[in-house]
């Protein structure tokens, strides 16, 4: 089957952008001519390759002076004693910060570089400044953002070869690495990109190492432009796992070479990256960016009010098929996540069951009449190697189907079992799951699965048990509209939930309407279908089967239609929104 692993988004009317360092550096010393630039800034992601730039990039600028902006903040030592709260002894989880970059430049050190840098502009020196919060420094005449994606910056954590900013870490657990990634240094640097974006010059995509794109500021501003416009997918990642199946490898054929692929995240902006096609020089760059500089384009207002430049839907997929169950698990209450972590708001979320072998199961609240000390003795018994946690006695467990969809709220007990493919829709926070038992497993690099059972107790619903699950939770498909050749239904999720979700079933056209949110869509049956304009104000938007793509708010009525060889034929789409 068809699955667009690279999907491009090709951009209109811009400048043409630069590939390799020679084209960029006579970009950049032809620009810096020209505005008569003394100070030359590359602001970097962490985890950014700063010695090729140093190598590739900056000494070719032949410079008076070059400025690692590590010398302007305080030593490690004293950074992670600020940020000790922040970071906690724990391997998953820490306390959202709240600071900026600002909060850890050394005063003396600023004072000391501001000199440097005069003494180089009172004989016409050249001054280039580079690294994390490098546009700190000092004013620039010219400002370059050097980007990466966050899955980038994980897959290098897991490398051993690169540290978190200020950390000297490197081959340090990935896990915690991730942690401090998620809990400090992206939130640091997001708001740092998020100030300065509307003044940077160049845009530098470093993804691939020695194969550098950079492209003018206005241009890639007019870019995002676009992209709030039309129809787009993400650029999916996959990543194998302890539980994980083989239908992703064989339905894709893709990867088959590794153990399994348990993940991949097709619909996570804060994560996921987009490739644009710049007359044929394609730079990836972090999702995230379309966010930050198009909120009210891409959210909506009511949702950009509700939630600021965050997109808070999420959809990626969970295969166990020919693998294993997921932990069984608890994602936190809104109150707790807010208190705990200092998070806005819960991971809610639900399983949308893409395909599903014989006697696959859900996991889903617990059996009638079991009770919170019950429960936590046996999870407790198991966690310490007491036995197994008797999942058939206190569990309830349902068999699933093909396109059923189940809703879990934050404080449902849950797992998806073997043998099961669950497209997950779900709101975006993503690292506050408490892993209640884990099957007896050490995961894939040999270490013990972590459970959290003091913060599971505080989060278990006792109450959502069979009945209530049942009642709540399982299939709660309404049909709202309906057509020749085509019905809508609600099925989901939750009340306690903010996503809706509906499912499209048709063989003809079907008009969309935004619902004041963006909307985020999977084609979970039929082989191909077309997102088109009402009014020819996007091009056609061509997808394939459990493809996951973004109608922002912006497009407020569309018109999806049966495309190729699913002419003559029902599909289905699933559509998520904020209420």
């Amino acid at each position: 089957m068809m699955y667009n692993f690279r999907p491009e988004i090709k951009i209109e009317n811009a400048s043409k952008a630069c590939y390799g360092y020679s084209e960029i550096n006579a970009e950049l010393k032809s620009r810096i001519g020209a505005l008569q630039s003394n100070v030359i800034t590359i602001e970097c992601y962490p985890t950014l390759n700063e010695e090729e730039l140093l190598n590739k990039l900056i000494t070719p600028l032949n410079p008076t002076l070059i400025i690692n902006a590590l010398e302007l903040f305080y030593d490690v030592k004293t950074i992670n004693k600020m940020i000790e709260r922040n970071i906690t002894d724990d391997r998953i989880f820490g306390l959202m910060s709240h600071h900026s970059f600002e909060d850890f430049i050394d005063r003396q050190q600023k004072q000391a570089l501001d000199q440097k840098i005069k003494q180089v502009h009172t004989i016409g020196g050249r001054v280039v400044i580079y690294g994390v919060g490098a546009s700190l420094v000092y004013p620039a005449d010219l400002l370059i953002y050097a980007d990466l994606t966050r899955w980038e910056v994980q897959t290098r954590y897991r490398s051993g070869t690169y540290s978190n900013w200020q950390a000297d870490n490197a081959g340090e657990d990935s896990l915690r690495m991730i942690k401090r990634g998620y809990f400090f240094e992206w939130r640091v640097a997001d708001k740092l990109k998020k100030e300065i974006f509307s003044k940077i010059d160049y845009f530098l995509d470093t993804h691939i190492e020695g194969e550098p794109k950079l492209i003018d500021g206005k241009s890639y501003q007019a870019a995002m432009g676009q992209i709030a416009k039309q129809p787009f997918s993400l650029v999916p990642f996959f990543d194998p796992g302890i539980w994980g199946g083989h239908w992703m490898q064989e339905k894709f054929n893709f990867r088959k070479d590794e153990i399994n692929l348990a993940w991949s995240f097709n619909g996570v902006p804060e994560e996921n990256s987009l490739i644009l096609n710049f007359d044929e020089i394609k730079m990836e760059v972090p999702a995230n960016n379309l966010v930050f500089s198009q909120p009210l384009a891409l959210l909506g207002e009511r949702v950009y009010g509700r939630f600021g430049a965050e997109f808070p839907i999420r959809f990626n997929f969970l295969d166990t098929i020919g693998g294993s169950n997921l932990s069984l698990q608890v994602h936190p209450k809104t109150d707790y996540v807010q208190d705990v972590f200092g998070a806005n708001y819960t991971q809610d979320e639900s399983y949308y069951i893409l395909e599903a072998a014989d006697q696959a199961k859900i996991y889903l609240g617990v059996k009638n009449g079991v009770s919170k000390a019950q429960l936590m003795t046996e999870l407790t018994k198991a966690a310490n190697g007491e036995g197994s946690f008797p999942d058939k006695e206190l569990i309830y467990q349902q068999e699933v189907k093909k396109h059923d969809h189940y809703s879990i709220p934050g404080g449902t007990i849950h797992s998806s079992g073997a043998n099961a493919v669950v497209l997950e829709i779900s709101s975006t926070p993503n690292r506050f799951t408490f892993k209640l038992w884990d099957w007896d497993r050490v995961d894939l690099d040999g270490l013990p699965r972590p459970v959290h059972l003091i913060h599971g107790e505080q989060n278990i619903d006792i109450t959502r048990d069979e009945d209530w699950v049942k009642r709540e939770l399982v299939n709660p498909f309404e049909v709202i509209n309906k057509g020749p050749g085509w019905q809508e239904e609600r099925t989901g999720l939750h009340e306690l939930e903010f996503i809706e979700t509906r499912r499209h079933t048709f063989s003809v056209p079907v008009i969309h309407e935004s619902h004041g949110s963006v909307n985020v869509f999977n084609l979970v049956e039929g082989e191909e279908a077309i997102v088109e304009s009402v009014d020819d104000s996007f091009a056609p938007f061509v997808v394939h089967y459990a493809q996951t793509f973004i109608i922002p708010e912006q497009i407020k009525t569309y018109k999806i239609s049966p495309y190729g060889t699913s002419i003559g034929k029902t599909i289905m789409t699933i559509k998520a929104f904020v209420r």
